[in-house]
């Protein structure tokens, strides 16, 4: 039981980790003019693409350790219960606190600091990743056992 609860927050972690820092770098290498919409500070379709395609990948790592630290059982899908319970909120928060456009205008370069802080995703966007993260861990949790 304790080794499936350390199993949970191990790889929650991670993928947090991981996530965070395939965005900074992939924003890094790509620019605030692949990232964004022309002058604003709307994802443009790539980055929402990549996004998914992140998120997607980062789920199944963390749901392959999530399986080998907890040797098996059900720990991954507690995994992917908490990234899609967690996700959801976090997307409902976010959705009720930050407008979905400010119309403030994007000019030049963008840290990377400013880019997270300011970019503006629709509502979909927002409440679909947590469903691809938890899709994401069952698979990763899945290739365990097939190892």
């Amino acid at each position: 039981m304790v080794r499936s609860v350390l199993a949970v927050i191990v790889s929650y972690i991670l993928m947090f980790i991981l996530q965070v820092a395939a965005f900074m770098t992939i924003y890094t290498m790509m620019g605030a003019d692949w990232s964004f919409k022309p002058a604003s500070y709307q994802a443009s379709t790539r980055w929402n693409v990549m996004q998914f395609v992140v998120i997607f990948v980062t789920a199944a790592i963390a749901g392959l350790i999530c399986a080998v630290i907890a040797r098996g059982g059900k720990a991954p899908l507690v995994l992917a219960a908490v990234v899609l319970v967690l996700g959801l909120a976090l997307a409902a928060s976010h959705t009720a606190t930050q407008p979905a456009d400010t119309h403030e205008l994007r000019t030049g370069n963008v840290s990377n600091m400013d880019a997270m802080n300011k970019a503006r995703h629709p509502a979909w966007v927002i409440f679909l990743g947590p469903v691809i993260g938890a899709v994401g861990v069952v698979i990763g949790g899945r290739l365990k056992r097939k190892a």
